[in-house]
């Protein structure tokens, strides 16, 4: 199920699903460690004697965020009970706070009680083991904590603080939980649990006919019982409300914070933008990691998630992002490469937030072979996005300090990675992680990284160094469009594979990444070897349903939903579309040539959740999300085309100027 609300601060990441559950929350790594895990912590509200959890059928649900901002905009309504609640959620931007803001709307025209209830399924750390709950009179709250981990909650209204409290066990001999104690509108006051516990909390509101009322409900985190209680007290001296007011004029400030012209984009498309570049920072980590996505529900398909900083897919965020005119949002990722960077020069698979080796399926070694278990584009990317970085900041100091640590040891292992005879890098694994050979992507990736570290070795008067990287990156190309360009088809294959006994047999499968080989510099975009690739890409990749967009590769088994290959190669992708997008902005010649280019970004955000959220891939059907939403790739990606669509129509609206 995908998570249409996302509200972080860089150490601390809440994910709500479409029925207003929070399903994820990671402290204090943003993708570690989930202390929910995709169980349901929900809200329930009382009156009259009839309960609901908001999770119900009976509520009309919407899930929005306020403009250009990391606070939530919610509305559910219940015809049934006559009540209209609207939300407001939040993550303070500096500390580990949550705050939710609920006003309750009675719509019926005489006196009502309303009682809302929060019920809190806590696994901290990730597990259930070892778990206390307990009702604190003292301060008036109820707090979960293990070891290292103390979770705080708390709220109150006109009439005052929690009205009534159940903390239990759940999930253990036939216990379901608190949550069903509350059902009758009334909590048992039992005031502490160990093991597999959970707790429930309600609030009493009472309202004349036609009256709106507020409740301020929030949950503070942090490594003591010591601190998490001084945010608590933060939160009560500063009011609730206003501190809730703050965070959304910084969110604000920052998604505004340099001027910025949009060309002709529409407003929904520049909303869209903006949230994005949101997004991605609620999936960045404050020490550097950038995460894939963080919704768990991926878990039902194999037991794993994409909480996990893939350097691939961390250096096209962050090339996005300081294009955007966000480079110091991405900064710590370099820093972040270093530091985990192997003796050898290269990069692995991918990490946990904290720098610890993510789980692989690459092995060591294959049909009695040994290799190294690697996808060598992630590494040839991280110094491409870099030197980007340096291009658009000018952090020279920051960047001479990565020199010797990033930059060469890196450069040095891309540069001898080479099978000698082909003069291209030698295999690893692909992009998607699905095959292991010498792929157009890897190499269009290497070559880019190489002429990166060449950049920097010139800037900093490495001369021999300039030379032997550049050197590299031009015998990578000429390889290239000797062994990767197919002769008879007039286009690039998708890559060769090197047989033991030196043979090669080609893959020519059409797929969108070989986008690469314009967009990495490779080529240029009106090279008709490359028009010829991107052509056949637009005609065998479409989606021809009326869902539209493009699919990854012909016959995509990921998520597919049919066999039906000629009509439907695959699911269509938002990275995807967009890349073939990209093409289409970099090759146009005229401000006409820019229209499919936009239609191609009005998919996108017809496509999105509406709260702005953007998925992997969607139901070529049904136009549903597929996979893990949102993700982070998804949306630095339209970031990019955004960006770049708007500079190619000033040089086309300038150059027409010019021409009158």
């Amino acid at each position: 199920m995908p998570r249409p609300l996302v509200i972080g601060n860089g150490k601390m990441l809440i994910n709500f699903d479409d029925r207003l559950r929070m399903r994820d929350l990671y402290y204090p790594y943003v993708g570690m460690h989930n202390h929910i895990g995709g169980h349901f912590s929900k809200m329930g509200v009382w009156v009259d004697g009839q309960f609901s959890w908001l999770d119900d059928d009976g509520w009309q649900r919407s899930l929005r965020y306020m403009r250009d901002s990391l606070v939530t905009d919610v509305t559910a309504r219940h015809e049934g009970m006559n009540l209209t609640l609207h939300m407001e959620d939040a993550v303070h931007q500096r500390e580990n706070i949550y705050i939710k803001r609920v006003r309750v709307c009675n719509h019926a025209d005489t006196p009502r009680e309303v009682r809302l209830f929060f019920h809190h399924d806590l696994n901290l750390n990730e597990t259930e083991v070892g778990d206390t709950a307990v009702y604190d009179p003292t301060l008036g709250t109820v707090y979960h904590y293990k070891r290292n981990t103390y979770i705080m909650i708390n709220g109150r209204t006109d009439e005052g603080g929690i009205y009534q409290y159940s903390i239990g066990i759940k999930r253990f001999n036939h216990a379901e939980g608190t949550w069903r104690d509350a059902e009758d509108g009334e909590l048992d006051g039992n005031p502490i649990a160990q093991g597999s516990v959970d707790s429930t909390i309600s609030f009493r509101l009472t309202l004349d006919a036609y009256e709106e009322k507020t409740i301020n409900y929030w949950i503070t985190i942090s490594d003591s019982y010591s601190h998490v209680k001084r945010l608590n007290q933060y939160v009560v001296d500063n009011d609730p409300n206003h501190l809730l007011t703050r965070i959304g004029v910084y969110w604000q400030r920052w998604a505004n914070k340099q001027e910025q012209d949009f060309a002709n984009l529409s407003q929904d498309l520049i909303d869209l933008y903006k949230k994005s570049l949101l997004i991605v920072k609620t999936q960045t980590d404050q020490h550097g990691a950038i995460l894939a996505a963080n919704d768990t529900d991926i878990l039902q398909f194999n037991r794993d998630h994409y909480s996990y900083m893939w350097p691939r897919d961390g250096a096209l965020v962050a090339l996005a992002m300081t294009r955007a005119g966000y480079d110091g949002s991405v900064s710590r990722f370099f820093q972040f490469c270093s530091d985990v960077l192997t003796k050898n020069g290269h990069l692995l698979h991918k990490y946990n937030p904290d720098g610890s080796v993510g789980s692989s399926w690459h092995p060591f070694i294959q049909n009695g072979e040994i290799h190294l278990p690697i996808q060598e584009d992630e590494t040839a990317l991280v110094l491409y996005a870099l030197w980007e970085y340096y291009v658009h900041s000018g952090q020279l100091e920051y960047c001479q300090e990565l020199y010797a640590s990033l930059i060469r040891p890196a450069a040095r292992f891309l540069a001898s990675y080479i099978d000698e005879e082909l003069g291209l890098p030698q295999p690893s694994y692909d992009l998607w992680e699905e095959r292991r050979g010498i792929f157009t992507f890897t190499c269009s990736a290497v070559y880019a990284g190489l002429k990166a570290a060449a950049n920097f070795a010139k800037l900093f008067g490495d001369d021999h160094r300039h030379t032997r990287y550049d050197e590299a990156a031009e015998r990578i190309k000429t390889s290239m469009a000797r062994h990767l360009y197919d002769e008879k088809a007039g286009r690039f294959l998708r890559g060769i594979y090197l047989e033991p006994d030196r043979t090669i047999s080609q893959d020519p499968i059409i797929e969108s990444s070989m986008f690469s080989l314009f967009s990495f510099g490779v080529f240029p975009p009106d090279d008709p070897r490359i028009i010829n690739t991107i052509n056949a890409m637009k005609q065998k990749l479409l989606v021809k349903t009326e869902i539209g967009g493009y699919a990854r590769y012909e016959n995509d088994y990921y998520f597919q939903k049919t066999t039906d290959i000629a009509r439907i190669p695959g699911n269509p992708w938002i990275i995807c579309t967009l890349w073939i997008a990209e093409w289409e902005i970099a090759q146009a010649q005229s401000l006409d040539e820019l229209t499919e280019p936009l239609k191609k970004l009005q998919w996108v955000n017809r496509h999105a959740m509406e709260s702005g959220g953007l998925p992997e891939q969607l139901d070529p059907f049904t136009g549903e999300p597929l996979s893990v939403a949102p993700l982070t790739w998804s949306h630095s990606t339209y970031v990019m085309t955004v960006t770049q669509y708007v500079k190619k129509y000033r040089q086309l609206q300038s150059t027409a100027k010019e021409g009158e």
